[in-house]
Order: C-alpha cells, then sequence, then structure tokens
C-alpha cells in the first residue's frame, strides 16, 4: 500500500513548474556579474547540457551511459565557473530512471562524489555567494542522495508488482487449464465406456425386437441399470467439486470491502438460492472478480450488490461510486472476458455501464436456476 505522501510529486503540472523554474534560473546566475563571453559560455553550456539530457533518454545500452557522463563534466563545469549547482538535480532525476542495478549504482556514486566535490570546490571559489545559497545547496545535495535511489526503487516495486500481477495471471490459467483436464478426464473415464455400452446395447435391443422379443428386454434392463450407475457416478463426480455458494462469497466481498476502506451496501431480494452447484459456483466467482476489479481499478468509497430474483432470471447487480475503468481496462478485460465466459457457460450474460461509476449488470435465467440443488 502506497503511502499518503511521496518524495517523487505525482501531479505531472507540479513537476513542470519545477522543471520549468530550474531551467530559468542558471540564466540568472549567468547574467548577473559575468562579462560578455561568459555569458556566451555560460548560455552554451546550458543548451549543449540539455542537449546531453534530450539525448540520454533517446539512446540505448551503453550510449546512455556517456551521455550522463557529459551531464556529470557539465554540472561540475556550471558550478566551478558559475557558482549554479542545482543542474545535478538534472542528472540525479534521470538517473534514478536506469534499470541495471550495476550501471544505476556506478552512476548514483559517481554524480554524488563529483557534486559533493564541485560544491566544497566552489565555497573556495564563490564563498559569499555559497555562503547565502547554504540551505538551498543543502536541499539540492539531499535531492542527489535520495531522488535517485528513490526513484529507482519505486521503479523496481512497480517492476516487481507487474510480474507478480501477470504471474498470478499466468498461474490462475493454469489452474483453469488443469481443472478443465481433470474434469475431462473424469468425464471421460465415468461417461465414455459406459455411453458406448449403452449405444452397443441399444443397436442390440433394436435387433432382437422381432426375433427374441425377450433377450431384447433383457438387454434395454442392462442399458437402465449402466444409465443408472452413469447419473450416479456423475453425482458424485459434481459433489467432489469444490461448491462456492453466493452467501459465503457475500462474506469475503464485505471483508475485501472493509479491508480497502469502501462502504459494503448489499440488496438481496432473493434470500433463498435454489440453484445447480455449478450455476452457484459461476455466479460466485463472477461476483468476486468484480468486486476485485472495483478495489484495484474504481478508487471508489462505495460499493453497492444488488441480488434481484424475477419469474425470468436471477440479476446480479455490482455498482461502485468510483473514476470508472479506463479504457485499456476495458479491451483487454480486466476479468470481464472471463466472468463473460463463465456466464455464457451457464446461459447467463453480462453488461457493462460506465456512468457516476461502473456498473456491472449479471443475469442467469431461471431456467437453469429454477431447479433444486442436488444433494
Amino acid at each position: 500500500m502506497q503511502s499518503w505522501y511521496s518524495i517523487i510529486p505525482k501531479s505531472p503540472w507540479l513537476s513542470i513548474y519545477i522543471w520549468v523554474i530550474f531551467c530559468i534560473m542558471p540564466f540568472f546566475f549567468i547574467v548577473r556579474v559575468f562579462s560578455f563571453w561568459y555569458i556566451i559560455l555560460g548560455i552554451f553550456m546550458i543548451f549543449l547540457y540539455f542537449l546531453c539530457h534530450r539525448f540520454s533518454f533517446k539512446s540505448k545500452n551503453g550510449l546512455v551511459y556517456m551521455w550522463i557522463s557529459f551531464q556529470m563534466v557539465l554540472n561540475v563545469a556550471m558550478t566551478l565557473l558559475f557558482g549554479y549547482v542545482y543542474l545535478s538535480l538534472f542528472t540525479a532525476f534521470f538517473i534514478g530512471n536506469i534499470r541495471q542495478s550495476v550501471g544505476f549504482f556506478i552512476m548514483y556514486g559517481l554524480h554524488i562524489g563529483f557534486t559533493v566535490i564541485s560544491i566544497v570546490a566552489g565555497y573556495f571559489i564563490f564563498l559569499e555567494m555559497f555562503l547565502s545559497q547554504t540551505p538551498f545547496i543543502i536541499i539540492a545535495v539531499i535531492g542527489v542522495v535520495l531522488l535517485p535511489f528513490t526513484l529507482y526503487s519505486r521503479n523496481k516495486r512497480e517492476n516487481l508488482e507487474g510480474e507478480l500481477e501477470t504471474a498470478r495471471e499466468r498461474i490462475s490459467e493454469l489452474i483453469i487449464h488443469e481443472e478443465r483436464q481433470r474434469i475431462a478426464r473424469d468425464l471421460h473415464d465415468t461417461l465414455g465406456q459406459k455411453l458406448s455400452m449403452i449405444g452397443l446395447k441399444s443397436d442390440l435391443a433394436v435387433r432382437l425386437v422381432k426375433k427374441n422379443p425377450e433377450l431384447a428386454i433383457n438387454e434395454i434392463k442392462d442399458i437402465r441399470q449402466t444409465a443408472s450407475i452413469a447419473l450416479k457416478e456423475v453425482r458424485e463426480l459434481v459433489a467432489d467439486m469444490r461448491a462456492v455458494k453466493i452467501e459465503e462469497e457475500l462474506y469475503r466481498v464485505e471483508q475485501i470491502l472493509k479491508a480497502a476502506e469502501i462502504e459494503f451496501v448489499l440488496q438481496n431480494d432473493a434470500p433463498n438460492f435454489e440453484m445447480p452447484v455449478l450455476t452457484e459456483n459461476v455466479i460466485s466467482m463472477a461476483l468476486k472478480e468484480a468486486i476485485t476489479n472495483v478495489v484495484k481499478h474504481s478508487m471508489a468509497t462505495r460499493c453497492n450488490v444488488i441480488i434481484v430474483q424475477t419469474n425470468n432470471e436471477i440479476t446480479v447487480t455490482v455498482k461502485d461510486n468510483g473514476v470508472g475503468f479506463p479504457k485499456e481496462y476495458k479491451s483487454s478485460g480486466s476479468g470481464l472476458k472471463g466472468m463473460k465466459e463463465r456466464l455464457e457457460f451457464i446461459n447467463g450474460s453480462i453488461e457493462f455501464k460506465k456512468e457516476n461509476g461502473t456498473e456491472l449488470i449479471m443475469r442467469v435465467p431461471l431456467t437453469i436456476t429454477h431447479q433444486k440443488r442436488s444433494e
């Protein structure tokens, strides 16, 4: 969980204002006391520095370190010639975005060393000016020390979070695939042989109806017995599946939203859920995915779950007062594709609305759900 404060401001406008100030300040230092040629040299060095800074963002591999080295040299030159030390913050900001650990720590250490040495030398060259700027110089040194490491740590944490999320999605896909394979194997082993036997015995009974009715009746009895055994085995297979009840999922939903500091409001007009195990599992998993998306993406403070049962269908609505899903989440799925596939498996549907927050409406027809749950 991120703290309410951060060394790096999240507001892009605030960052732009800070950088504009640091871009204008060098010209004040250059033009105030120096001669015409010093001014020309200073302006040339400033533009050369920002040119190197620009190339740093465009370059890859070893060229990045070359442009950073040029920036360090220009930082030292600006400090010793004009007493301007604050360009080092630009370099510190870029060093913090280096992804490779070895390259980051080498550039990080060199930049701190060169900055401190040039500031110490500057106190001998511009003693009066540096004394008047001592508080700002201290802040600049602290920024040079903390800024790169903070950015590096934040980028590393974001990369790890991204890898973790990818791993979780991959694990979920593998679990689903493995579960499908297991169910397919169990159904094949349970029903395949018996259905084949029923088919063969049915053909045999058809041929024996006129020739030997008594044997045909025996074959039909065997078919009935085999079908009863197959039905019993299918029921045992379904009973072995882990049933996720809607009541239990609603309790977990309440706990998740409470932990995320989101108000949970439940409106349940169908207190007695009578439906097959598979249907209840699908609705529970879809509800869980919808709440997960609310917590991760909505930035909401309130979430309503409305369950309504009519003569034709049961409807589960999840509505929040957040910012809604960005387009990339909707296009990439953000779990919506999986929810849609699960619901379509039981002839259900899902509807997505974005108005004063986000609203997900899941509908399952009662042609399935009106049946009593098998014991």
